[in-house]
């Protein structure tokens, strides 16, 4: 049975901020951040956006009556959950109106968990061929104003729909997963923002992938030589630049030099998009598809593409996929353009806008400003519950 991806839709904030800007307010120099992170703006978030309006938005955007009639299981993957108890997932499921027949839960473990979501879609459709799977990574990636990782935050969601047939990608079955206990990320309950052991979780990424695809060569009989197979390699995107650093580990140098242009020119398709978004965590690989099927040149029906899954803590996974004849025809064109008309934040409102906290009062009550949202928004909240509304 083919299964895979059916629909992919995405959706991001109406707020962006110029890495720029940023840098010149940190003291910095700008090719700091364009260059050295091979980042050019990044997504910000009012307090009436979480990941609930973005991953709502990004599946509004693919999803149609007939698939809310079939979809009987909503999966939101994320690690900027807002509720210890109850998953974003139910929210969603209810802001668009799906069946009520449907397992609707929430995955975690840092930015891997939409892969694992992924799988588990599969395996679902596998056993009941008929139905279909919304699986959504949808994140907030916020840090301290002035800290280290402030220059790589970020907002959106990636939304995916699984089914029988699919029309974008079908999955293959050869996936490899690692685990190892580290800490090179992590968020304590207690704390608001991350606790962060950079140059070690940049070791950690890179020997992740080194071993992960020594794996994948090993369980598959794989070498060297058949790398030529890829057309592109999408991987997890903290920042561009330190998957650059990873696709470059894993080319083998003897790589004919047509095949190592395509794979370079397919890199900077699947970043293009998260230059312009920043990280979004258990979407940022995901996010990296959707850039490459938009933005590459040269991609065809029946091309494979390598998928390198990273979560901080740590799980890593590749796997791969092919292209289904006409998938062109279920993306978009005018991605960017949308992009562009973003409202620009200065930096002060920048820092205003993006760490604001809600205010209740002794009943556990508040309201919010009227910022500019996707077209579901947090309206309030009510003795401590969370009310969501659609313009």
């Amino acid at each position: 049975m083919s299964i895979g991806i059916d629909k992919i839709g995405f959706a991001t904030s109406q707020y962006v901020l110029k890495m720029a800007d940023l840098a010149l307010a940190r003291g910095a120099e700008p090719e700091k951040f364009s260059k050295g992170l091979m980042l050019d703006a990044t997504s910000i978030t009012p307090i009436t956006e979480d990941i609930v309006t973005l991953a709502s938005d990004a599946a509004a955007d693919i999803l149609n009556d007939d698939d809310k009639k079939a979809i009987d299981m909503v999966i939101v993957a994320t690690e900027s959950s807002i509720d210890q108890s109850k998953a974003a997932a139910v929210y969603v499921h209810s802001l668009l109106g799906i069946q009520p027949f449907a397992r609707s839960f929430e995955m975690k473990e840092a930015c891997y968990a939409a892969t694992a979501g992924l799988n588990y879609a599969k395996l679902h459709v596998a056993a009941h061929p008929d139905s279909k799977v919304l699986i959504i990574a949808s994140d907030i990636a916020r840090y301290g104003v002035g800290s280290s990782g402030e220059s790589t935050q970020g907002a959106g969601a990636v939304a995916m729909l699984v089914s029988q047939n699919p029309r974008i990608l079908e999955l293959a079955d050869d996936n490899v997963a690692q685990t190892r206990d580290v800490m090179d990320f992590w968020r304590p309950n207690y704390s608001s923002t991350p606790y962060v052991q950079g140059i070690y979780s940049t070791k950690q990424y890179l020997d992740s992938l080194k071993t992960t695809w020594v794996a994948y060569q090993e369980r598959h009989q794989a070498n060297f030589a058949n790398f030529a197979d890829f057309a592109a390699f999408c991987l997890h995107l903290p920042y561009p630049k330190l998957a650059l650093k990873g696709l470059n580990k894993i080319i083998p140098k003897d790589l004919n030099p047509e095949n190592k242009e395509r794979l370079t020119n397919n890199f900077d398709a699947s970043i293009t998009y998260s230059r312009q978004i920043g990280n979004i965590y258990t979407g940022s690989l995901y996010l990296g598809l959707l850039s490459l099927l938009e933005q590459s040149q040269d991609l065809k029906a029946g091309d494979k593409i390598g998928f390198f899954s990273y979560g901080s803590g740590a799980v890593s996974e590749i796997f791969s996929g092919r292209l289904v004849e006409g998938y062109k025809d279920l993306l978009r064109s005018d991605r960017l353009d949308i992009f562009a008309k973003r409202q620009h934040l200065s930096v002060s409102d920048y820092e205003k806008l993006f760490y604001e906290e809600a205010q209740l009062d002794d009943t556990g009550s508040t309201q919010f400003a009227d910022y500019q949202t996707g077209a579901f928004r947090l309206a309030e909240i009510s003795e401590h519950q969370r009310i969501y509304k659609g313009h």
